[in-house]
């Protein structure tokens, strides 16, 4: 480690706001401690919790490093304390509590994916967030298996996308809605087999079009608020219902006896304030089970548009538009 610079540039902004907020600053590299790598980030992908972050709604969990990023990429420059040698200069991907949105980040040991040869650094960077996140509501919580129908609002968000490619390797059915024409295409060219326009169309009436009546298994929801009991009318007998997000407000008015009557779950999480010992489960999980896609070039992250980090304010910007389509990255080259 002797070889490392004292210092690196970082996006920490000192006080909450715009996008305006995000310049570059020094901070000391950090160092890695116990159980701990420090990785020279070549990328690091854009999440709706950074904006939120940005904004002072979504704080840091407590130990977490106040710089923004939930996503890296890079390679591993240092080691500490009872981590395996082998991985020192191996290109890795991981998700992070914090920390992504700069020249080096310490990451947990067990969190890190190897970057097969089949993704760029920059691809990489783009999958952990919302692969994890993906996996863990909808495979674990939802119980979406094989056959099951699901239905995933923001089809063409880094999620939605995810939950696209993920449905077709494990062989579901997925209705995606988006906000334009243009996007329930985009939606479609990516893989979702049922695209519906909520602005022009009543989701619920077209699930239950499609479904026959049936309804769907799960639904993955990151709007919250009034979609909460439309959700529910499209879930089918004992479905499942996760939300991973509030967007559209934290509260939600739901009808109980309909809830017990057709066996409805409800459930939900959020990733980043577990602890490194679930990440790590996690982490060997979606090795073992997703990652040879990814290995073998079918899984790959649908990439919107990539800035520098000296322009993070500009990926934040495209995020806050809700123009694009797939993923949003830092490049710190």
């Amino acid at each position: 480690m002797t070889d490392l610079p004292e210092v690196m540039l970082a996006i920490d902004p000192a006080e909450s706001g715009g996008p305006e907020v995000l310049v570059p600053v020094e901070r000391a590299v950090p160092r890695p401690g116990a159980g701990e790598l420090l990785v020279r980030v070549a990328a690091a992908g854009v999440n709706r919790p950074d904006v939120m972050q940005r904004e002072g709604k979504y704080p840091p969990p407590p130990g977490a490093p106040s710089v923004l990023g939930l996503e890296l990429a890079g390679e591993v420059v240092a080691l500490g304390d009872g981590v395996e040698p082998a991985l020192l200069g191996q290109p890795v991907c991981a998700l992070v509590a914090g920390g992504a949105y700069a020249e080096y980040a310490l990451v947990p040991a067990g969190q890190v994916l190897p970057v097969p040869a089949a993704l760029s650094l920059v691809e990489a960077a783009a999958l952990p967030e919302t692969l994890f996140t993906v996996w863990t509501n909808l495979f674990e919580r939802a119980f979406a298996m094989e056959g099951d129908t699901v239905l995933v609002h923001g089809g063409t968000s880094g999620i939605g996308t995810m939950a696209i490619a993920l449905a077709n390797l494990f062989g579901l059915e997925i209705i995606v809605t988006v906000g334009s024409d243009e996007k329930a295409a985009a939606a479609k060219r990516l893989g979702a087999d049922h695209a519906i326009n909520y602005r022009s169309e009543d989701f619920v009436a077209r699930v239950r079009d499609i479904t026959e009546g049936r309804g769907c298994a799960a639904v993955l929801d990151m709007v919250g608020g009034d979609y909460v009991p439309r959700n529910l009318q499209c879930l089918a007998e004992d479905g499942r219902h996760v939300s991973i997000a509030v967007q559209r407000g934290a509260s939600a008015t739901v009808p109980l006896f309909e809830i017990m009557r057709r066996r409805l779950t409800l459930t939900g999480s959020t990733l980043r304030a577990r602890d490194a010992g679930f990440k790590a489960l996690v982490t060997d999980e979606i090795a073992r089970t997703v990652w040879p896609f990814a290995a073998g070039g079918k899984l790959r992250p649908v990439m919107d548009r990539s800035f520098p980090l000296a322009q993070a304010a500009e990926a934040h910007r495209r995020m806050e538009s809700g123009d694009h389509i797939g993923k949003i990255v830092l490049t710190m080259a």
